[in-house]
């Protein structure tokens, strides 16, 4: 990713919904070194953002509705959540929840394309986002899948003023040209069952070291693979199933 710093209309958090915080505090821990601090207050939930060193990078959460899915979460940086929201249903989303305030923090709100793949808006307040990028442990490279495209060029592209860098292998998300991301069309390799949605990858220092401590403790949706330029990859489950990827630190992007 070539954004080091949350940015308007950028990648600026990743956050998990899962059914066991506890078991995902020790899991991500061992698997990224991560220091967690749950919120004290009862109002906020069970909260717990994850840090390397002083800076936050991600965070774990329990469900908050029992529709929920188990799931990491892409928030992207707005400057008005309530104008991101009509913009996102003029455009033919669907607003899932809010906007609403969290605490002085900022203003949140969670979205999902024609296509329904979920995401989530975040108007900064004391709090902008991460405060770390494509270092081993924190957010490089954030990734759609979808059965649409052509819809999701036209639906991104207006509500976030995306750049498209498209080539024949692959179509790359940026922001004024510093590509943070890219798109996926799900074609019959994905089961009917398999909704559009956003995939979260971290930066890791070995990929394949990485991918053997989650075949002892969750699932290997891929394997290490190397894409063209070098790059490698892999794409894993936690225990509790909430699906990510890994990627080596110091690759920029995926595929171009």
């Amino acid at each position: 990713m070539k954004l080091d710093a949350p940015v308007t209309g950028g990648p600026c958090w990743t956050e998990l919904g899962t059914t066991d915080l506890e078991a995902a505090r020790r899991f991500y821990t061992r698997l990224f070194g991560w220091r967690p601090e749950t919120d004290p207050r009862q109002e906020a939930g069970g909260y717990t953002v994850a840090h390397l060193g002083e800076a936050a990078v991600a965070a774990l959460a329990p469900l908050y509705q029992p529709s929920q899915p188990v799931a990491w979460n892409v928030s992207f940086a707005v400057t008005d959540a309530d104008a991101a929201v009509r913009e996102v249903t003029e455009a033919g989303g669907t607003v899932l929840f809010g906007p609403t305030d969290v605490f002085d923090a900022g203003r949140f709100a969670v979205a999902a394309d024609p296509a329904g793949a979920a995401f989530q808006l975040w108007q900064a307040g004391t709090f902008p986002g991460a405060g770390l990028f494509n270092a081993p442990g924190s957010l490089g490279w954030a990734e759609l899948y979808t059965r649409d495209p052509e819809q999701a060029v036209a639906f991104y592209s207006r509500v976030f003023g995306w750049t498209v860098n498209a080539s024949e292998r692959y179509t790359q998300w940026g922001v004024d040209g510093a590509d943070f991301g890219g798109m996926v069309t799900m074609d019959d390799k994905f089961p009917p069952e398999v909704p559009a949605h956003w995939l979260p990858y971290f930066a890791v220092a070995d990929v394949d070291a990485t991918t053997a401590v989650v075949q002892k403790l969750g699932d290997v949706l891929m394997v290490p693979t190397s894409l063209p330029g070098g790059r490698r990859i892999a794409v894993l489950r936690d225990p509790q199933g909430a699906m990510f990827g890994v990627y080596r630190a110091g690759d920029q992007g995926l595929q171009g």
